[in-house]
C-alpha cells in the first residue's frame, strides 16, 4: 500500500484540475495575448500545456517525453484534447509502482515520485502564466503555490540561470507577496 503522506499524486491531480479550469476559460480573443513566460503567447502556452500533460504520461510509462514536440500545434479544440490526454494520465496514475519507477524527463532521470513533483511545479507555474495573461489570478489555488514554492527553491538554483537551467534571474518580491508572486519571482518571472 502506498504511503499517502508522501504520495505526490494528489497535488498533481490538483495542479491538473487547476490547469484544466484555466484552459476552459480561455476565449478565442485571448489567444494572441502575451504571457509572463517570454517565449509563449496564450496560444503557444496552451500548446505547451497539451505537451506537458502528454509528456507526464509518457515519462511515467517508461517512454521518452522528448519524442513529443515542445509545443502541440494544429489542435482545433484545446479543452477536449486536454481532457483526452488527462484521462490517459489519470489511468496511468492509478499504478502505485510508478512512484519508484525510473522516469526519463527532459532534464534528467528521476524516480516517478520526483517526476510527479517536478511536473506539479511546472503545471502550477504555467497555470499562473495563463491566469496572469488572461487576468484570472483569482481562479488560482494558493495551496498549490505554497506546496510548490519550497520545491522549486530547492531544485532550481538561484545563482546558476540560463543555458541548462532555463530560467531568468530571480525577481525579488516582498516577503508578504502572494504565494504565486513568490513562485513566479523565483522562476524569473515578473509578478
Amino acid at each position: 500500500m502506498t504511503n499517502l503522506v508522501n504520495d505526490p499524486r494528489p497535488m498533481l491531480a490538483r495542479a491538473l484540475d487547476q490547469t484544466q479550469r484555466m484552459i476552459a476559460t480561455v476565449g478565442p480573443d485571448e489567444l494572441d495575448l502575451s504571457t509572463p513566460c517570454p517565449e509563449y503567447d496564450v496560444r503557444t502556452l496552451l500548446g505547451h500545456l497539451l505537451t506537458v500533460v502528454a509528456r507526464i504520461d509518457r515519462a511515467l510509462t517508461g517512454g521518452d517525453p522528448l519524442e513529443i514536440p515542445h509545443i502541440t500545434t494544429a489542435v482545433d479544440d484545446v479543452p477536449t484534447t486536454w481532457k483526452e490526454r488527462r484521462t490517459a494520465l489519470d489511468a496511468t496514475l492509478t499504478d502505485d509502482t510508478l512512484l519508484t519507477r525510473s522516469c526519463k524527463l527532459p532534464w534528467g532521470t528521476l524516480p516517478g515520485a520526483a517526476a510527479i513533483a517536478a511536473y506539479t511545479g511546472e503545471l502550477t507555474t504555467h497555470s499562473w502564466d495563463l491566469a496572469k495573461a488572461t487576468d484570472r489570478i483569482g481562479l488560482l489555488d494558493d495551496t498549490l503555490a505554497l506546496h510548490c514554492l519550497p520545491l522549486v527553491q530547492q531544485f532550481i538554483p538561484a545563482d546558476t540561470r540560463g543555458g541548462h537551467v532555463p530560467f531568468g534571474p530571480v525577481v525579488p518580491v516582498a516577503d508578504d507577496a502572494s504565494p504565486y508572486d513568490r513562485l513566479a519571482g523565483w522562476q524569473g518571472r515578473q509578478p
